[in-house]
């Protein structure tokens, strides 16, 4: 451990001369619910309610910071000024809406030595940050960053699991959510964010972080008492390279700080999403909100889209006459399937090249074929890269990619988040944006925003999806009704549904790579076209078993993967969810669940007036006990009429509803 610079320690909470008196400042939400009350009284707190009850109680937050030229003080406040903002939002690739209202009030607590504090309270949470303007590099030492909860608070966490031979902070953020009361959660306890707090008769919270540049993502730990607190990853001083088969660059000896940039710049935001409802939770996009809008101006070649997916089955394709996996053949057949039903993309997952060498093109892949025959068919191409690889290679390799036309590269294994690996992230995604391609990240956090300052990164990984089916039973329909509510409000999820192997609660559910079964119905897998939000959504299943069910593929082919309109009909986090989203003039219905059958009767007033013609796609009849079964039939429907949702368990449900002529 060591430190780069001898020199003065300062802290950004500031201690205030012994003559001070303790002082408070209050900022409202344009609706007046929300409350924050900064307190300064020789430290910095703050405290949130809502209604006028409490939700975070008096919670400490500070940054020391070391420099070799010092800094100036007295460190008193030098200005305090208050400001509300009436903007919209106009995505350039929409999740939620196509338009998003910004609208919050903001206070700036500035201090004498060039440091300031920035509060934002909006309708939905409340969001913190520091910022500063000081001439010389910076190095922060450490962050206090505490979050006071009230006792017997339910935490949902997903847990960091300390791997062989490294530390804690390496992760590949891929962990169920587990539910343990505030005050009997471990000290020991590391866990990634967002993660979602409930306090009795009170808004449920979501606690994360947002716009992330030149610093490390925060973890979240067990802090004093009732509190949890940030942990954030200490700057690595020397890597090397780990793993076995894929491999990544590990961290094996740490500074004693966080991180060192420069002087004049400002500091991620501290995030608490406020949600009534659970319903609240799935609209919530303040963290997009939050972070950096996009520095490059033109991304009109941007086209998110469907895409198939091969790692999960292995190219294991069956009624074919050549011998499937990565070879040309396999490829091209992917590509027609593609074409055929309307998906945007084929993946050319793990195995097109030497994963530690991505100009070693594996034997039995012409690349030339296969970008010729996907250009002549109108698909676009994906391509998997390690990172380790790909950021030694990146110069090289992406004038290749361009002029193999490739339209998306994704990278994986990162499984860090500290400040070199988040520097990492945003040059990865700006110097694609400098070739026009489109990119998506795997074994990485959440995006906290990412997707806002860049556009062209259209999905992420960062939780614990489909593959786990071939080996756990932690995909399970809880959890699949856990994600949207918690890890889905930092941005899009590459999940990658799709599999067309099922089986109920009861049946068993692991075989392993290949042939890879999925716990629930058919149609809970399509409904998560829907309901996850994912501007590139990748159909894991086996096209071989697709191609049995043209039908069903076609209906697939035609949901949009963004959206103009979002709307929550029913809503309980791990239990269901029945949502409308529109785009253009068309809306898509959709429902999952639990283990529990569930019916629902929704009104169609949501639509706005007119007649429908309803393709829908549902559990069958026996699909309790057979998991494949499913229906697809066609409706018409007025706007003041119902339609009746009926899941099975572990369930799901799809309409599309078109308008018809008057």
């Amino acid at each position: 451990m060591y430190l780069p610079y001898a020199g003065v320690v300062m802290a950004l909470w500031l201690l205030l001369p012994p003559r001070a008196m303790a002082e408070e400042y209050l900022l409202t939400s344009p609706d007046g619910r929300v409350e924050v009350t900064v307190a300064m009284e020789g430290s910095v707190s703050y405290s949130v309610s809502y209604a006028g009850k409490s939700l975070v109680q008096p919670s400490r937050i500070s940054m020391e910071l070391s420099s070799g030229e010092g800094l100036p003080g007295p460190f008193e406040i030098s200005d305090v000024s208050r400001s509300s903002v009436r903007e919209e939002i106009l995505p350039q690739v929409p999740l939620k809406r196509s338009v998003i209202p910004d609208v919050y009030n903001l206070l700036r607590l500035q201090f004498g030595n060039g440091v300031e504090l920035q509060f934002r309270a909006y309708d939905d949470g409340i969001a913190y940050r520091f910022a500063s303007h000081l001439p010389a590099e910076l190095t922060v030492l450490a962050e206090e960053a505490e979050f006071h909860l009230s006792r017997g608070a339910l935490v949902y966490y997903p847990q960091v699991k300390k791997r062989p031979g490294a530390d804690l902070f390496h992760t590949s953020f891929e962990e169920p959510y587990q539910v343990e009361n505030i005050d009997t959660i471990s000290v020991k306890m590391m866990a990634f964010s967002p993660i979602m707090v409930r306090q009795e008769g009170l808004p449920t919270l979501l606690i994360t972080d947002s716009d992330i540049r030149d610093y490390p993502g925060m973890f979240l730990g067990k802090g004093k008492g009732t509190s949890l607190k940030g942990v954030f990853a200490p700057y690595p001083a020397k890597e090397r390279d780990a793993g076995e088969g894929f491999r990544y660059s590990q961290v094996v000896d740490r500074a004693g700080f966080i991180a060192r940039s420069g002087g004049e710049r400002t500091f991620p935001w501290r995030v608490i999403a406020i949600a009534p409802t659970d319903a609240d939770l799935l609209t919530n996009d303040l963290v997009y909100r939050l972070a950096t809008p996009p520095s490059h101006t033109d991304f009109s070649w941007i086209k998110p889209g469907l895409s198939t997916e091969e790692w999960i089955t292995g190219a294991n394709l069956y009624g074919v006459d050549f011998i499937s996996g990565i070879n040309t053949a396999t490829y091209k057949y992917y590509i027609d399937f593609a074409s055929r039903f309307g998906f945007e993309y084929v993946m050319l997952d793990a195995g097109w090249s030497d994963v530690n060498d991505l100009f070693t093109i594996s034997p039995g892949m012409d690349m030339e074929e296969i970008t010729a025959y996907a250009r002549l068919k109108g698909i676009g191409l994906i391509l998997w890269t390690q990172a380790l690889t790909l950021d030694r290679q990146m110069e090289e390799v992406f004038p290749v990619f361009r002029d193999w036309g490739i339209k998306v590269v994704m990278t994986d294994f990162i499984d860090r988040d500290d400040q070199l690996a988040i520097n990492f992230m945003h040059r990865f995604a700006e110097r694609c944006a400098e070739y026009s391609f489109m990119c998506m990240i795997h074994g990485a956090p959440k995006p906290a925003g990412f997707s806002r300052t860049w556009p062209n990164m259209l999905t992420r990984e960062g939780l614990l999806g489909s593959e786990y089916n071939a080996w756990s039973s932690l995909a399970n329909p809880v959890h699949d009704l856990l994600l949207p509510f918690i890890r889905m409000a930092s941005g899009p999820m590459d999940y990658e549904p799709g599999l067309m192997q099922h089986a109920s609660r009861e049946q068993p559910s692991k075989l392993g790579f290949e042939k890879v079964i999925a716990q629930g119905t058919r149609m809970h897998q399509l409904a998560m076209f829907v309901v996850y939000e994912s501007p590139l959504q990748l159909f894991s299943g086996n096209i071989s078993d697709a191609l049995r069910e043209p039908e069903l593929m076609t209906f697939l082919g035609k949901i949009p993967t963004v959206w103009d309109e979002t709307r929550i009909l029913e809503a309980r986090a791990g239990q269901y969810i029945v949502e409308a989203r529109r785009k253009g003039n068309e809306w898509y219905l959709a429902a999952i669940n639990d283990w529990n059958p569930a019916e629902f009767v929704i009104s169609l007033g949501f639509t706005g007036g007119g007649l429908f013609l309803v393709e829908k796609a549902s559990d069958g009849i026996n699909a309790a006990r057979n998991p494949h079964d499913f229906i697809l039939e066609e409706e018409e429907v007025s706007s003041n009429g119902t339609l009746t949702i009926r899941l099975a368990p572990g369930g799901g449900f799809v309409a599309r509803l078109r308008p018809t002529p008057p």
